[in-house]
């Protein structure tokens, strides 16, 4: 068994050294260590993660919830990602939309039109196919 300190809390023994658990044995909602073969949720994690973000020294949080710093740095460095991500995704405005298209239709017409310009120089008009047989 741990020895207990003055503040009412147990040693854990065998886990990080100068670590401690609640009395009681049951992991804390606020982030403590899960138990053997549970798997940390997706929101505990963000809840570790946001202490992180929020200026906590990885050390400190690492031995609180007894997650290895580099476990740490990598929930971190995959919520950045994430929230890189989410930040350059952008909803496509049904009006940006429209606006494309016309823009893409303007730019083939205004290539018809060209085209026969270039055709009328050339000769006859945009309507003559080839000679008449009269």
């Amino acid at each position: 068994m741990g020895n207990n300190c003055i503040d009412g809390t147990a040693v854990v023994e065998g886990g990080p050294e100068g670590a401690r658990s609640a009395t009681g044995g049951a992991p804390s909602t606020t982030g403590g260590a899960l138990p053997e073969g549970q798997r940390w949720s997706v929101g505990r994690k963000l809840g570790v993660v946001t202490r992180l973000l929020g200026g906590e020294s990885l050390e400190l949080v690492s031995r609180q919830i007894g997650v290895p710093i580099y476990q740490l740095e990598e929930w971190r460095d995959r919520a950045i990602c994430g929230m890189e991500s989410a930040l350059k995704c952008h909803k496509e405005d049904p009006t940006e939309r429209k606006l494309a298209e016309a823009q893409r239709r303007i730019g083939e017409i205004t290539m018809e039109n060209e085209l026969l310009r270039e055709r009328c120089h050339r000769g006859g008009g945009p309507f003559v196919r080839g000679r008449s047989l009269k």
